[in-house]
């Protein structure tokens, strides 16, 4: 297959799985794409997200969506790392399951990446509306990177991300971190390599079931997400050195 393919790993996400693959389903008919691939990636997920995941994907009209099931959550990062080794787009994405930015900002980005017409760009998502405290936390993230690595990578977390297959096979196939990390790790090759960086905007909402994990999460989460990061990107700086 050619065009694109959408990695969605879901942990835990029973509750949104119906609501993203209907908007999923709903985008394409829109869009009239054919060349399109959803690979929903239930993450090691210990509620039925397996079970409604199958289900939701027998009820819609597209027939694009594919289930990769992991049996052990070994990390956000391993789910869309494993969608990953199957997707057989010539563009690869991923976005969250649990509907807090729209799906149609895969679609926006995809765009995006067309109009270039330039495979060696890096697209990704920037979030608007959020809480001055979401913000805040975000941005000392970045800071934090910056003093470290030396390199200014904006709104790192952010979703979608979309990029060329030849930038995955080449510079994310390897090494790449099983955990969050893994959206510091992308967005650090792109700029490594001086790919350009092409965003584009994206509201961010509340969700509607579930826990957000991540830095999205409690305080609890966050600060366990800052020691992470700290340890991760030290160990980056190490092997570039």
């Amino acid at each position: 297959m050619t065009g694109l393919s959408i990695i969605i790993p879901c942990y835990n996400e029973a509750g949104n799985v119906p609501l993203i693959v209907k908007r999923l389903d709903e985008i394409i008919a829109q869009e009239s794409l054919k060349e399109v691939e959803v690979i929903l990636v239930n993450n090691g997920s210990t509620d039925s997200s397996e079970a409604v995941l199958k289900e939701s994907i027998l009820h819609v009209q597209s027939r694009v969506f594919k289930v990769v099931t992991v049996a052990e959550n070994k990390g956000y990062g391993n789910g869309i790392l494993e969608g990953l080794k199957v997707a057989k787009g010539d563009v690869l994405s991923w976005t969250h399951a649990d509907m807090q930015t729209d799906p149609k900002d895969v679609f926006n980005a995809y765009r995006k990446y067309l109009e270039v017409s330039n495979t060696a760009v890096f697209v990704k998502g920037k979030r608007e509306n959020r809480c001055w405290m979401d913000t805040f936390f975000t941005w000392g993230m970045q800071m934090m990177v910056f003093v470290v690595l030396h390199t200014y990578l904006d709104d790192i977390n952010a979703q979608p991300k979309l990029f060329s297959k030849f930038f995955y096979e080449n510079y994310l196939k390897q090494n790449a971190p099983l955990d969050f990390s893994l959206d510091l790790y992308v967005l650090y090759q792109a700029k490594k390599r001086r790919i350009p960086i092409l965003e584009v905007p994206v509201e961010f909402n509340p969700r509607f079931y579930g826990e957000a994990k991540g830095g999205g999460g409690s305080w609890k989460m966050k600060i366990k997400l800052i020691k992470r990061t700290y340890s991760y990107v030290f160990d980056l700086k190490k092997e570039n050195r």
